[in-house]
């Protein structure tokens, strides 16, 4: 297989999830272009490339997240924040100890984007929800809209004070310092990409499947939530340079991104009934008995949902392990056997001219003289397939 010098990330491949949460339309934010992906790109290049996208896409999700007019906007600002936490872990052996201390703040960052992010999920499903309904039994959730809103515009100022918080600009400072400095770069950076990422792609996938064969017969939403983050961490280690996977990462992304999706439904719905369960005990909130009436109906729907969990993941699992990481795994193969393969040699012209046919038993070899990279990668290169 040919692997392009220099080639784009499909569309696809761009910041965000590929399919906005069920009842919320899709955003109209043009995508962020993945880094590209050379045969020369060492494993810390990339990581840097990618950070620095990354913060790009913080800058201009950050402001309009704040303003709460679209609920995409803060969505996408989640998703970017989730994709550096994913980054820093993926290239924890190519960056800086210190740029790695700053995921403790990345993950309180997450938190409050989430609670806000969760709110806003659970308005779009309670709208879906009334859509069907007739307008005596929608005029019942009007209660529990405004109790919604409240918990969303109180979770929206905690996300916008956490924000303006000294860690979070410091964490941002740290990021932007590391992105753009021209240090110099130790042994362990300097790994090319065909070294490092099929490994670390080959951890991932390993990682989900022992967490899907662990899980129980009777297994909780919060397993199945593991199971889904594991899921989400391969996804981000092929995006991050799909280019180089070609064609069985495509097919295997479409897998993931469908498994994360069905999986996120039924996540949605467990955080959907949870909060239903505790506004309806909270005993500072007054409901009217048409209301608690509907959260019940709601909270049945969100149960039903629930219980098919198993059997969306058995189907979206074996869409995963099946043919498309089969042939995932081989192309993994033939790209660590490519970085692993020993270098082709020649000896020097006047050393070989005057060198005699047959060297005794005793006597040392003859230095040999190491082809350039260059001209290695090249050879490497025009040897293969063009897939």
């Amino acid at each position: 297989m040919k692997i392009p010098e220099t080639t784009s990330q499909p569309e696809a491949q761009t910041i965000g999830d590929p399919i906005p949460a069920k009842g919320m339309a899709a955003g109209q934010l043009t995508p962020i272009p993945a880094p590209r992906v050379g045969t020369d790109t060492s494993a810390h290049a990339l990581a840097i490339t990618e950070l620095r996208r990354l913060l790009g896409a913080w800058h201009r999700y950050e402001p309009l997240a704040r303003l709460g007019q679209d609920p995409e906007e803060l969505h996408q600002l989640r998703v970017t924040v989730r994709r550096i936490d994913a980054t820093l872990a993926l290239f924890k052996h190519q960056l800086p100890e210190s740029l790695l201390r700053t995921r403790k703040t990345a993950k309180g960052v997450l938190r409050a984007l989430g609670s806000a992010r969760d709110v806003d999920v659970q308005l779009a499903e309670l709208a879906g929800y009334c859509a069907g309904l007739p307008q005596q039994e929608r005029a019942a959730a009007e209660p529990l809209r405004k109790q919604l809103e409240a918990q969303g515009a109180r979770a929206r100022a905690r996300m916008v004070k956490l924000l303006d918080s000294a860690p979070t600009r410091s964490w941002l400072e740290d990021l932007s310092v590391a992105t753009t400095a021209g240090a110099a770069v130790n042994a362990a950076e300097t790994h090319s990409v065909f070294t490092v990422m099929p490994e670390r792609v080959r951890q991932r996938y390993r990682k989900l499947r022992k967490t899907v064969r662990k899980l129980p017969a009777h297994a909780s939403m919060e397993e199945f939530h593991e199971v889904r983050r594991r899921a989400k961490q391969l996804r981000y280690a092929i995006e991050c340079c799909g280019s180089l996977f070609g064609k069985p990462a495509d097919d295997l992304l479409k897998a993931l991104r469908r498994m994360q999706e069905k999986l996120g439904v039924h996540q949605d719905a467990h955080m959907a009934r949870s909060r239903l369960a505790t506004l309806a005990a909270d005993s500072t909130v007054t409901l009217p008995a048409a209301t608690l009436f509907l959260m019940g109906r709601f909270a049945e729907r969100q149960t039903d949902l629930i219980s098919q969990a198993g059997r969306t993941l058995s189907r979206s699992w074996r869409r995963v392990r099946g043919k498309r990481w089969k042939a995932m795994r081989t192309h993994l193969a033939e790209l660590s056997a490519r970085a692993a393969g020993p270098r082709r040699v020649r000896a020097p012209v006047a050393r070989a001219a005057a060198a005699p046919a047959a060297a005794p038993a005793d006597s040392p070899a003859a230095p040999q003289a190491v082809l350039p990279d260059d001209a290695l990668r090249e050879t490497a290169l025009t040897s293969d397939s063009k897939h």
